[in-house]
């Protein structure tokens, strides 16, 4: 009996072991640009406009992917996160309302509005993990936005106010 008890936890500790690595394996491959654009929608539109943004084509060779923009490093937002793009695959798989390019291109500002609303409450956080003020070189701007960013940074403003549409194509807003 006692054998019999022990193998049992032993072969739920196993399993469980199993799952959770497995579960971990996979939560880190969908923090991939490779995962991101596995969809024909992304794959063809917001994917080729970061292929000529500033993220992805820098003269230091320094690229930041999908995730880097999209999702947060620290494990609690970070889940937060995965539990929210829930929606975006439900959009997707369910209801197919970005099914198409089409009907994503219908979708797009409302979908930005969402990117930019969270951006907005959470201070840019993904901006700020790899551009820091402090280390900014302003003297290496233009005039214009040197004033701009040092304005912008008095104001209390955050990356997002101003940079809308630095790796996909800003949707019009007038629509």
């Amino acid at each position: 009996m006692k054998k019999s008890v022990v193998a049992i936890f032993l072969g739920g500790m196993a399993l469980g072991g199993v799952l959770l690595l497995g579960s971990l394996a996979a939560f880190e491959y969908t923090n991939t640009t490779e995962f991101c654009i596995s969809c024909h929608e992304m794959e063809q539109t917001v994917y080729q406009e970061y292929l000529r943004s500033p993220h992805y084509k820098t003269p230091s060779g320094v690229t930041a992917g999908c995730p880097d923009c999209h999702v947060p490093r620290a494990w609690g937002p970070k889940i937060v996160r995965k539990i929210q793009a829930t929606n975006e695959l439900y959009q997707k798989f369910v209801t197919g309302s970005i099914a198409t390019r089409e009907l994503f291109e219908e979708k797009r500002l409302e979908l930005a509005e969402h990117v930019w609303a969270y951006m907005e409450l959470t201070d840019s956080r993904e901006c700020r993990a790899c551009h820091n003020q402090s280390r900014m070189a302003f003297h290496k701007q233009s005039r214009r936005a040197q004033e701009k960013m040092e304005q912008g940074l008095r104001d209390g403003k955050t990356c997002i106010d101003c940079h809308k549409g630095i790796a996909h194509k800003k949707p019009r807003e007038d629509d």
